[in-house]
């Protein structure tokens, strides 16, 4: 037994679990448990002491990174000790020694680690760590077990010549590629770039809190989308909301003959929460939500991303990654061909990570993925934006397990072409009483100390929606309502449209930074715009929309 011991590197100074629990294992020389361990692995070894000698290594490194992730995560001496029975169990389950060797199988990468964590869920008792990670043990085991042959003639010859694969290390140096996911680096990531409700453009004095999306997000309800009467008419608020009610329009405001084809068409059945039709039991596979401007589909698929980033460490790998692609800065890429499709894209590191190719390519496969994309809309040139539509239809016909939400503003927007793909269609509704209230609720408990200053400023802001239908109208679109709050904060609420238009305009174009996208260098000075200015300008624009054949 202490031969075998020296054999694996089993010292002292390798660990509670790896000496305690392979100690145990060494007993069972006389059986033949490293050729179950291995069965299609490495089929052509079979030497015995060649497969021995593997099978105790490959055990001693996997278990000293789970004792190694187990004290990142904090547990205590005492702690880890409670996992050597359980370990034992585990690592001789048929489906746990699969997944361990395959490490030694030449085009091994990655490996679903939702079999890890079934199989310990199994065991029962204890419970993992919630920021245990089984991607930050797999990783450093897959390398170590590479060394592990390479060290070993037998298996070198095996595998593939020392030579070939110090090349393909050094093909993956030149090229940049990084090697492995880190589910963990990449969910800190869209915390980081998502995490916080973006006002800063909104608000003068909105470095002075800081609001998190998940916690001030409202979904709201989408109906089924057929065929949209605003690609004819832009109409008014009041006059959609009476659309919606009643479903129907006085003939004076608009010809019967031009809205009756539309009526049936508008009225779908559907109507209901967005979170039931895109995380619900049976979520739909491929869908686009439209919406007007601000009415929150940003909001939406950054909500979505922030679910999956929030979980524990050990449930990331067990659960679909969000793969959220702001199509602006796709088009922007693919024109100036720095990607040539959504995968190099991703691959590139225009997320918020850069994500191995054939990893990614592998989890969209195998559909352990949820691809968002946002924003149709905002891609304006048509050539460039009919590509783009293009490279999503394709990217579905590729990976046709992976589910797909994508957004767009519903003016311009062509529902043929992906519907043809086999997308449903869905149009975000303004948010109903209850949901407003709920949003001013969370508001003023995420913004506002506990105080009277508090509800003083809650009870103006519901006051004002509940005096002036007009404000009311428009507090059901969510960028519009949260515009109220902001400007609440420091003033009561003008109870006419107009002035309402006034303010909140003042505080966006504060911020409108014009200069940075004039490339002229004439045009330099047009970066000291002042509000005046950029009011005119858009006066203009206003003026030219309004004077046009149809508004």
């Amino acid at each position: 037994m202490m031969d075998l011991l020296a054999v694996w590197g089993i010292t002292k100074a390798v660990g509670l679990l790896a000496q305690t629990i392979l100690e145990d294992f060494a007993k069972d020389t006389g059986k033949d448990v490293a050729k179950d361990f291995f069965k299609d692995a490495l089929k052509k070894v079979i030497e015995p002491n060649i497969l021995k000698e593997a099978y105790g290594k490959a055990l001693k490194e996997f278990l000293q990174l789970m004792e190694q992730e187990l004290v990142n995560v904090k547990c205590r001496e005492e702690q880890i000790r409670e996992y050597v029975e359980p370990l034992k169990q585990f690592v001789r389950r048929e489906d746990v020694e699969a997944v361990l060797a395959s490490a030694f199988e030449l085009n091994c990468r990655s490996i679903d680690t939702r079999i890890l964590d079934r199989a310990w869920a199994e065991i029962t008792s204890p419970s993992l760590p919630d920021d245990f990670s089984w991607e930050q043990v797999w990783t450093p085991y897959r390398r170590a077990v590479k060394n592990i042959a390479i060290e070993s003639e037998k298996l070198q010859k095996i595998h593939t010549a020392n030579a070939q694969i110090d090349t393909a290390e050094g093909i993956k140096d030149l090229v940049g590629i990084i090697p492995e996911f880190d589910l963990r680096k990449y969910a800190e990531g869209l915390r980081e770039k998502y995490g916080n409700l973006r006002i800063d453009s909104l608000d003068t004095d909105g470095s002075a809190y800081k609001l998190k999306l998940e916690g001030i997000f409202v979904p709201q309800n989408v109906r089924e989308y057929q065929e949209d009467l605003s690609q004819m008419y832009e109409l008014p608020k009041e006059h959609g909301q009476r659309w919606r009610n009643e479903g129907q329009l006085d003939e004076a405001e608009i010809a019967a003959a031009e809205l009756q084809p539309k009526n049936q068409a508008y009225q779908s059945p559907v109507n209901c929460s967005i979170l039931k039709i895109v995380t619900g039991n049976s979520p739909v596979q491929k869908v686009v939500i439209l919406g007007d401007p601000g009415a929150g589909k940003s909001s939406l698929l950054q909500y979505l991303a922030l679910i999956w980033a929030e979980l524990p460490i050990r449930d990331l790998a067990v659960s679909p990654m969000p793969l959220l692609v702001e199509l602006r800065t796709y088009a922007r890429d693919r024109q100036d061909g720095t990607c040539t499709d959504i995968l190099t894209f991703l691959h590139g590191g225009n997320v918020t990570c850069r994500l191995d190719r054939q990893q990614l390519h592998d989890k969209l496969n195998a559909g352990h993925a949820i691809a968002l994309f946002d924003g149709i809309d905002e891609v304006f040139d048509p050539e460039l934006r009919y590509k783009v539509v293009t490279d999503i239809h394709r990217f579905t016909n590729d990976y046709p397990h992976v589910r797909v939400i994508a957004t767009s503003r519903r003016f311009g927007y062509r529902v043929q072409r992906l519907r043809g793909a086999g997308f449903q269609h869905f149009m975000l509704q303004d948010l109903e009483d209850d949901q407003i209230e709920s949003f001013i609720q969370r508001w003023h408990d995420l913004t506002f100390p506990v105080g009277a200053d508090k509800e003083r400023k809650r009870d103006r802001l519901q006051k004002a929606l509940r005096e002036s239908k007009s404000i009311r109208e428009l507090a059901g679109n969510p960028l519009l309502l949260t515009m109220m709050a902001i400007l609440n904060r420091h003033q009561e609420l003008p109870r006419d449209r107009p002035e309402l238009y006034s303010q909140a305009s003042r505080v966006l174009l504060h911020h409108w930074d014009v200069g940075r996208l004039l490339v002229d260098p004439e045009l330099k000075d047009l970066k000291t715009l002042d509000y005046k200015d950029k009011q005119g300008m858009l006066r203009k624009v206003a003026h030219h929309m309004q004077s046009s054949a149809k508004g």
